[in-house]
C-alpha cells in the first residue's frame, strides 16, 4: 500500500488496504489516460474549466452546466445540507458543491489514483473531506445525508436498483438523491449501446473495461419514485435545439 503523505492524510480517510495493484484500476487509469482524461493538478483544479483546445472542452461544457444547475437548486435549501458524492474521481466536483454556503461535503471513491489527487488538490478546503473504499463494505459507517450525488458515475454500478436503495437508506428524511452527466436508455436501446461501448474499448486496446461499464435504462428507474429535471428527449428541448445529451434525475426520500 502506498499511502499519500501527511498533508493529504488530513482530509483522506482510507478504509483497509488499497487497490492501486489492481488489475482494474490499472487498466482504467491506462485507459483514462489514453483517452486523455486524466488531467494534471492543476487542470483540476480549474475544471469544469478547460482550455478551448481541450479535446474534452465541449463535453465539460455540458458538465459545467449541470453542475451549476444542481448548485443553483441546493443553494435554495433552508438547512445547510450535508453532502456526499459516490464516485468522486479526482474531486472537482464534490469541491464545488463544497462552495455552497454551509455545505459539509463528502466524496467517495475506490479509484485510490484519482482520489489522492483530489485530496492533494483540494487538502485547504476545510468542509471537505474523501473517502477511499467500497461503499457496500461499510466505508460510510453508520452516516446519514441531505443529499447524495452519482456525477458520471452511476454507470460503474452493475445493478441500478441496489445502488439506488442503499443510497435511499443513507439519506436524511426529505433528502435527495441526484444523477447528473450519464445516459439512460430506452430498454430496446441498451444491447446496441452495449456493443458499441465493446467496439469503444476494444479499438482503445482494452476490451476488458467493457465490462465494467453498465447501460442502464429508463425503465430501471420505475422500480423509484423520480423526478426528471431535465429530459434532453422532451419535445420542448429539442425545438430549442438543446444540444445536452443527459439527463438530470432526482430521487426524494419521503
Amino acid at each position: 500500500m502506498i499511502l499519500p503523505d501527511s498533508a493529504i492524510l488530513n482530509n483522506l480517510d482510507v478504509q483497509g488496504p488499497s487497490r492501486m495493484d489492481d488489475p482494474f484500476e490499472k487498466q482504467y487509469i491506462t485507459a483514462r489516460t489514453r483517452e486523455k482524461r486524466m488531467y494534471d493538478d492543476k487542470e483540476v483544479s480549474s475544471l469544469p474549466d478547460l482550455l478551448p483546445s481541450h479535446p474534452h472542452f465541449a463535453e465539460w461544457q455540458f458538465r459545467k452546466r449541470s453542475a451549476a444547475k444542481l448548485i443553483s437548486r441546493l443553494k435554495t435549501k433552508k438547512k445547510q445540507p450535508d453532502i456526499l458524492e459516490i464516485g468522486c474521481g479526482n474531486g472537482w466536483m464534490s469541491y464545488q458543491l463544497a462552495k455552497i454556503k454551509g455545505a459539509n461535503v463528502t466524496g467517495q471513491d475506490i479509484n485510490f489514483t484519482e482520489l489522492q489527487q483530489a485530496a492533494r488538490v483540494f487538502n485547504g478546503h476545510r468542509k471537505l473531506r474523501f473517502i477511499y473504499g467500497d461503499v457496500f463494505e461499510g466505508v460510510l459507517r453508520d452516516r446519514k445525508f441531505d443529499v447524495i450525488v452519482f456525477a458520471a458515475s452511476i454507470h460503474y454500478f452493475p445493478s441500478l436498483n441496489k445502488i439506488l436503495a442503499f443510497a435511499l437508506d443513507k439519506l436524511n428524511p426529505g433528502g435527495e438523491i441526484h444523477i447528473l452527466d450519464t445516459h439512460f436508455y430506452k430498454p430496446a436501446e441498451t444491447a446496441g449501446a452495449q456493443q458499441r461501448t465493446e467496439a469503444y474499448y476494444r479499438s482503445l486496446g482494452f476490451p476488458e473495461m467493457a465490462r465494467h461499464y453498465f447501460h442502464h435504462s429508463t425503465s430501471e428507474l420505475n422500480n423509484f419514485r423520480h423526478t426528471t429535471l431535465f429530459n434532453p428527449a422532451s419535445l420542448f428541448n429539442r425545438i430549442r435545439g438543446n444540444k445536452e445529451p443527459f439527463p438530470w434525475i432526482c430521487l426524494k426520500k419521503r
